[in-house]
């Protein structure tokens, strides 16, 4: 995939990288379940105004501090200033605290269907709790083990990712190719059908149906493209940047959002929405933002089956071994990324951070591992999961509550970013060797843009739950983000005493 070129990235091999960085196989089922055909026009909308600019903006800090090493902590530090860059670093570290919380609890569901080929959780109890604070308790159990064996070492662990990887990729190809077949058994008939344009901008789902609600799921749209600030570093790396990497960008923008419409309407191809995901439907009882994926491929294994006339013994089994394949494949794969997630962030953080706005208890490492601050670590996501898991919400609303404060957590610092970028811009002593962005217009058009765009996102998010009565969503997506930045503004205001009293230069 590389070219002779010193070993520099061809145009083919970047738009692969950028591919396997960005594309996410869970977005497409949850965005059918959430807006079923009217999530590809979002998707669309979101690779224009999003993913495209502000991957150029990625490439521009990436070109220009390609020999720092403090990430995007050194982008904003020297773009803007150190408090603003350690704040915007820290709520990016949040997103990796709170995706911990999330998949801790939700890991468990392909657990399950890698064992049953269906998501039983809903029946789990342990010590005579509920299923929602049991998945509480074997999450925490779930990050205390795997904090404890990433301080010791993950070599062997490592391997896991990319047999997941692998076998996560396979998932796209049985999603297509399983779609195809149902729609040449069922003579070209889809199972959600097409009824006009308004199709592609309305939901059957009754929690979008006014336009805020309808609104707030650009968040979701935002995140299924997160991801796209690690090409920033690969700039001196591509063949031809100038020429290649814009085109790369592009071209993955596109790529991706393409695969994002075809798998969305694949799924279209053999699940009719109110007879498998509405209230009424199929799956009603049991379905959530977590489990929602393996229910809809377990639904292609049963509908293949009744398309080429088998029984419906047959027709559960298929869709059952489906689930399994499923459910083992996304457990190797979150499995590998979450022993990177538990040092990975927190290294880059204390890393980038200036010494001495750390507690040296918290900065100090061993073998490369900041082992302290992995524990505290560890203690604040069980913290967040006691919390969320045992506030007395039902299995449905528990996996709302996860995702949502995933989504808004993970695309906030896009924000802090991207409003970095006109500074950026305008320090002439900052040596850019590649620039898209060449007119101070045309900087302030994209920069307000992209960053209105994440903003308005997560607002409509935010607010949307608490207009409908469920405040605790809405507390909780918001509660992570003001409580890690106003925990990042007290360190960084302690660093500046310490700094005026000379006990640190």
């Amino acid at each position: 995939m590389s070219s002779n070129n010193g070993g520099k990235l061809s145009l083919t091999a970047l738009i692969l990288m950028i591919f396997t960085s960005v594309y996410g196989f869970n977005n497409m089922p949850r965005s059918f379940y959430l807006m079923s055909y009217g999530s590809i026009t979002f998707f669309v909308g979101a690779a224009i105004l999003f993913f495209i600019p502000f991957a150029f903006m990625m490439a521009e800090y990436g070109a220009a501090f390609k020999n720092e090493t403090g990430g995007i902590y050194s982008w904003m530090e020297k773009s803007v200033n150190a408090k603003y860059a350690f704040v915007g670093t820290f709520m990016w570290y949040t997103s990796a605290v709170i995706w911990m919380v999330n998949v801790s609890s939700g890991i468990w569901v392909p657990l399950s269907n890698a064992i049953s080929g269906i998501d039983k959780t809903s029946t789990w109890s342990l010590f005579g709790l509920s299923a929602t604070k049991t998945l509480g308790v074997l999450g925490v159990l779930w990050i205390i083990f795997v904090t404890f064996i990433s301080t010791k070492g993950i070599e062997k662990i490592k391997k896991i990712t990319s047999v997941g990887g692998t076998a996560v990729a396979g998932l796209n190809v049985l999603l297509l190719v399983g779609a195809i077949a149902i729609l040449i058994g069922n003579g070209g008939k889809l199972a959600q059908p097409i009824e006009g344009m308004a199709t592609f901008v309305t939901s059957p789902n009754p929690a979008y149906q006014t336009l805020i609600s309808i609104m707030s799921f650009l968040v979701f749209a935002i995140f299924a493209f997160g991801g796209i600030e690690v090409v920033g570093g690969l700039v001196d790396q591509t063949e031809e940047p100038e020429k290649n990497f814009p085109k790369g960008l592009a071209l993955s923008a596109i790529v991706i959002a393409i695969g994002y419409a075809v798998g969305i309407f694949c799924t279209g191809v053999f699940t009719n929405w109110n007879d498998i995901l509405g209230a009424n439907g199929k799956y009603g009882d049991i379905i959530t933002m977590g489990n929602v994926s393996y229910l809809i491929m377990n639904n292609l294994g049963y509908q293949l089956g009744a398309a080429f006339g088998a029984s419906q013994a047959v027709c559960v089994q298929i869709g059952n071994w489906i689930a399994r394949f499923v459910g083992l494949s996304m457990l190797f794969a979150l499995t590998g990324a979450f022993f990177t997630m538990t040092y990975a962030p927190l290294k880059q953080l204390i890393a980038g951070a200036p010494k001495g706005l750390f507690p040296d208890y918290i900065a100090t490492t061993k073998d490369g591992m900041p082992l302290n601050a992995m524990t505290v670590q560890a203690i604040v996501v069980i913290v967040i999961i006691i919390a969320v898991s045992f506030g007395g919400e039902s299995m449905a609303k528990f996996f709302d509550i996860l995702v949502a404060m995933t989504n808004v957590a993970m695309t906030i610092p896009y924000m802090f970013l991207s409003g970095a970028f006109i500074s950026f811009k305008r320090k002439k002593e900052i040596n850019k060797p590649f620039e898209i962005f060449k007119s101070n217009g045309v900087t302030i058009l994209f920069t307000v843009v992209v960053t209105l765009i994440v903003g308005f996102a997560n607002i409509f998010s935010i607010i949307e739950p608490a207009m409908n009565g469920d405040i605790a969503k809405t507390v909780w997506s918001i509660a992570g983000p003001v409580v890690f930045s106003v925990f990042a503004l007290v360190l960084f205001s302690r660093y500046e005493k310490l700094q005026k009293s000379g006990k640190i230069k």
